[in-house]
């Protein structure tokens, strides 16, 4: 599959030497406020948010081919301040985030940002959630929203990581069924993917809790891998890191090419004071970060076999 040459080397940045992504996911914004509101010392400031945001990418950025922050909160302060390390890509995301309410899943973009800004401010990529349900009444609008922006995208050369969320398309209050889920998470690759997504970051396509045999995880996610057209990435989607290393496994022995991975990593340090809460990043953090690069690494699909090197001849910057 051919790409231009700027999203290519954008993808480089993103991406570790061997072309797998290690990822690591600081664009919380409403729930992790929420969670901080009851469970954290220092309370849910713009500046609580922001603090946190830089300790856990100071700490774990070393051990990340990437870091996925938001331009209210983090972006922009971590490049300012030297928390996040120049030689690091930085994927910037364009949704307000998600909502963590079963009675609310739209998807929303952040005010006054976009992906002409994103360019600007020196990210290497673009990152979108979308709720989203192949028969939910919504699901034509929202597949407009995925093609706007992946033609926002190519004009500005730079990738487009997608990050769908499922939900119950005859309540929307629930979750999921256990039973629905691989159709889902496999029907909305085949129809979102070809709208423009370079990157797809996706659900892991079984409900482990319902479903425990790794066969079955394996059977889907090479189902998943042959439905996406682009190289995908596995979310963490809140489980604890002992589940969600059994999930990468299977999915990148069955062909995902790495992880986009939030609170699995970091999620104790919401709870800590300020110099626990280091203390904890910088040990037990960077440890878990580590675990999934070599995983990674070792067992990735590396983007470099979904997509070709630019051909180009020495004409080429005339077009």
């Amino acid at each position: 599959m051919a790409m231009t040459i700027g999203k290519w080397r954008r993808l480089q940045q993103t991406a570790g030497p061997k072309g797998t992504f290690y990822i690591v996911a600081v664009d919380h914004r409403g729930p992790l406020r929420r969670s901080l509101g009851t469970e954290s010392p220092q309370g849910n400031t713009n500046e609580t948010l922001t603090s946190l945001k830089r300790d856990i990418v100071r700490h774990l950025a070393p051990a990340t081919s990437a870091v996925l922050l938001d331009p209210e909160t983090a972006a922009a302060q971590c490049v300012a301040d030297g928390s996040m390390p120049g030689n690091t890509g930085l994927i910037v995301a364009l949704d307000s985030g998600s909502t963590g309410d079963p009675l609310n899943r739209t998807t929303g973009l952040v005010e006054s940002w976009s992906v002409e800004k994103t360019v600007r401010m020196g990210a290497s990529g673009v990152k979108m959630l979308l709720y989203y349900h192949p028969q939910a009444p919504q699901a034509a609008e929202r597949e407009g929203l995925v093609s706007k922006v992946a033609c926002d995208c190519a004009k500005y050369d730079i990738p487009f990581f997608l990050e769908p969320l499922s939900y119950a398309c005859d309540d929307q209050n629930k979750p999921l069924p256990p039973e629905e889920r691989r159709q889902v998470v496999i029907e909305t690759a085949r129809r979102l993917v070809p709208l423009g997504v370079d990157i797809l970051k996706a659900e892991f396509p079984v409900d482990v809790s319902a479903e425990p045999d790794e066969n079955i995880w394996r059977d889907a996610c090479e189902e998943l891998t042959d439905a996406s057209e682009v190289p995908w990435v596995l979310l963490s989607a809140g489980v604890s890191y002992e589940t969600f290393m059994k999930q990468v496994r299977v999915a990148c022995q069955a062909g995902a090419s790495g992880v986009m991975a939030g609170r699995a990593v970091w999620k104790e340090a919401v709870t800590l004071d300020v110099a626990s809460r280091n203390n904890f990043l910088k040990g037990t953090g960077y440890e878990r970060m580590q675990g999934l690069k070599s995983l990674c690494e070792q067992l990735g699909r590396p983007f470099t076999e979904v997509y070709d090197s630019p051909e180009l001849s020495y004409d080429w910057y005339v077009g």
